[in-house]
């Protein structure tokens, strides 16, 4: 990665799609962008996802090249592993503290060869594949990561020295400490993507400590094309399911864990899914449990009717409770709602929850624009101009503004870059 300099026109916080998107769109019109990611490597989440909905293209396939064209852009500059710890406006223009985290690795001789990592002794879980694969504690992002640098996890690390011993260009460096910095940049955009809602939030959906109740980015790995099983096996006992059920709005629509809203996307990815698992293993039952079915986007009603007509249960029911049994199969209490409310008890093989959407980032003061109460930044003027945010110079796109899709996310992202680059013109015009 390039040294930082001092002065940018623009800087972006977070390099997953929108991110990249909205830097891309800037670099295009000239103006120098810093890209700021807190995670190792660009690509945010859709770079784990397996395929897109409706049209079930990879994942991969395009958010990959766009990783690549982000990266070789000439007006943009990566900054991986950094924390935003303070946006200031000074007149016109901000000043951005960033916090770079050690990766106790030299950037600037580390060749990503993965050579320290063949040598380290430590196996840990590995964050990508949601615990399901394993990586080593000192370790390079992905297959596909960008910047292609290792990154040493100190936690984990037994400071044997076999990584620094075959280090090939001795990049190894045990004496980093974190790096505070400071940038000068004429425009902010937010565009710290998403997380979800943990699997302990609802204690009578097992406390996320049953076995077989997994989150739907866990599903998704183990649907991948390069997913650490190669199947989807059940993480008790490595069977193959041929029971799933997935719980829709398990972590969304309830004011009782504090998020009222619908988080967009649950139904559209559990459909998904489903329509994936079918088609590798046409036997394999599977059941979703809903209040509504939210098909909002384009093509998505007929992708409904599509997970309909392959077979899989969609069933307007309540699930009340998740219990286990002594073979760790997960045993739902349901009310079904089309059946004047009969209640049962149903068991399955594997559990998929439908987890809630919550902010990437949640700000605070960090910076100086209004949140709202779930976290989610504020737009002022949200059906005109949804980018614009409460303060003037910073921008928004993805979800950093509410719970939204892949194309919503990249069509504001093209939007925020616009705003951005106005505001920038304008303030240039002013000196």
């Amino acid at each position: 990665m390039p040294r930082l300099k001092t002065n940018y026109d623009a800087l972006v916080i977070g390099a997953g799609i929108a991110g990249m998107q909205c830097s891309l769109d800037l670099a295009s019109q000239g103006f120098s962008v810093l890209l700021v990611e807190k995670q190792p490597s660009i690509g945010g989440i859709m770079v784990g996802l397996n395929k897109v909905f409706p049209t079930l293209d990879c994942s991969s396939c395009i958010c990959t090249p766009r990783m690549a064209e982000t990266a070789h852009n000439p007006n943009i500059t990566i900054q991986t592993y950094t924390e935003v710890r303070k946006v200031e406006k000074v007149g016109r223009s901000f000043v951005v503290r960033l916090l770079k985290k050690p990766r106790y690795v030299n950037e600037d001789t580390c060749i990503g060869c993965s050579e320290c990592e063949r040598a380290c002794p430590v196996d840990v879980p590995h964050e990508f594949d949601y615990g399901f694969g394993a990586r080593r504690a000192v370790y390079i992002a992905g297959a596909n990561a960008i910047p292609m640098i290792a990154t040493l996890d100190i936690d984990n690390c037994i400071f044997c020295g076999k990584c620094a011993q075959r280090c090939p260009t001795e990049a190894m460096d045990f004496t980093q400490q974190p790096e505070e910095v400071a940038v000068t940049t004429g425009a902010v955009v937010v565009a710290s993507g998403l997380g979800l809602t943990p699997m302990n939030i609802k204690p009578e959906y097992g406390d996320g400590k049953m076995v077989n109740v997994i989150n739907p980015l866990a599903m998704e790995r183990l649907q991948a094309s390069d997913s650490p099983f190669g199947h989807v096996l059940r993480p008790s006992d490595g069977k193959i399911p041929k029971s799933i059920a997935y719980i829709k709005c398990a972590g969304s629509r309830d004011k009782s864990i504090g998020i009222p809203y619908c988080s967009r996307v649950c139904c559209m990815y559990s459909m998904k899914q489903a329509i994936l698992m079918k088609q590798k293993d046409p036997e394999v039952e599977i059941t979703l449990y809903h209040m509504d079915i939210r098909a909002f986007g384009k093509g998505y009603e007929q992708f409904y009717r599509r997970a309909l007509k392959e077979g899989i249960n969609i069933i307007k029911a309540k699930v009340a409770k998740i219990t286990e049994d002594n073979d760790h199969n997960p045993i739902v209490r349901v009310e079904f709602l089309d059946e004047g409310g009969r209640v049962a008890e149903v068991k399955h093989d594997l559990i998929v929850l439908a987890s809630g959407i919550v902010p990437g980032w949640r700000a605070g003061d960090s910076i100086p624009s209004e949140q709202e109460t779930d976290g989610f930044f504020r737009t002022p003027f949200a059906k005109i101009s949804p980018t614009l945010s409460t303060t003037e110079g910073i921008f928004l796109a993805g979800v950093a503004t509410g719970p939204k899709d892949i194309p919503d996310a990249i069509v504001e992202a093209g939007a925020a870059a616009m705003e951005a680059a106005n505001y920038l013109v304008k303030a240039m015009a002013h000196v």
